[in-house]
């Protein structure tokens, strides 16, 4: 492993100096829980190994987990551990738990944070369907100041995003339109445990009780492009109509098409095209069912 200079920030505003000052002439990575980091840091060749890593794990304004009226707040440095167990979560997001739950052994849980898991953005990356799904807000501070945009537009290819050289991802918004809005995810691997997806999928959706019809329908995929992406003809498709087993079936079809999965060591192409037809019919179910329970 190649010598580098640590430097621990004492919050995310001292992070973005640091970040100002070092990157124009250093590589430079940021540490929070380092589950992603360290395996990088052993296996990096000395050409991408990094001159400085920043520690934001002191940052403790990034550790907050919030209701406003603006909707969910989760700072990036939440474990998914915290996530897990958070009431406020559990309660309305029950997604986001599943999804924490399948990431890694409970000791990478306990370190590693959300901020981080999408920061990585590996295409099979298990936070970022059901984020995805609730259009949420990633929040972005930099030298420049504070923007915010969607995780679709975050991820920009595989380990790629939108960050900018001086830039930290602060907070996640979930927004108040969608709080509690009923929301599925599923992913599916080689082995139960400590597995990367080879498909998976968060759906969610309001219901017109009157119509019985789909409200706001999303229907998230990852590990089937190089991002994780909206199944927007399946969106578009499922938007006021009559929720049916069929439709379901239909939605599942329909977004198959709006991936672009390859074969590798791990499954072909086809098997993906299988697995997102059904996982997205059974997300779109289990939302719904969801939506019914709560209901009644």
């Amino acid at each position: 492993m190649k010598a580098f200079d640590f430097v621990a920030a004492r919050d995310a505003r001292h992070a973005v100096a640091l970040l100002a000052e070092r990157t124009p002439t250093a590589k430079v990575k940021v540490l929070a829980g380092g589950t992603d980091l360290l395996a990088d840091l052993k296996f990096a060749s000395t050409a991408h190994a990094p001159d400085v890593v920043i520690d934001i794990s002191r940052a403790t304004e990034l550790k907050h987990i919030s209701m406003t009226d603006e909707g969910l707040r989760i700072g990036a440095l939440v474990t998914h551990t915290e996530i897990m167990t958070s009431p406020i979560i559990r309660e309305l997001f029950p997604a986001l738990v599943d999804a924490a739950h399948t990431i890694g052994a409970v000791q990478t849980r306990n370190l590693g944070t959300l901020g981080g898991n999408l920061v990585t953005a590996v295409p099979s990356v298990d936070s970022g369907p059901t984020l995805v799904a609730l259009d949420a807000r990633v929040t972005l501070l930099g030298s420049g100041g504070q923007r915010q945009m969607l995780p679709a537009e975050f991820f920009v290819g595989p380990r790629k995003t939108a960050l900018k050289a001086d830039e930290l991802l602060t907070e996640i918004l979930i927004p108040k339109e969608c709080v509690g809005k009923p929301t599925h995810f599923l992913k599916f691997g080689l082995r139960k445990g400590q597995a990367l997806a080879l498909v998976n999928v968060a759906a969610s959706t309001w219901v017109d009780w009157d119509k019985q019809t789909f409200v706001a329908p999303r229907v998230a995929l990852g590990a089937v492009a190089p991002k994780v992406i909206h199944a927007t003809s399946a969106e578009t498709f499922l938007e006021g109509r009559a929720i049916t087993p069929d439709a379901m079936v239909e939605a599942g079809r329909l977004a198959v098409g709006d991936a672009k999965p390859i074969s590798d060591f791990r499954a072909s192409a086809d098997y993906r095209r299988d697995l997102i037809a059904v996982l997205t019919r059974r997300a779109l179910e289990a939302a719904f069912e969801l939506a019914r329970r709560r209901k009644s």
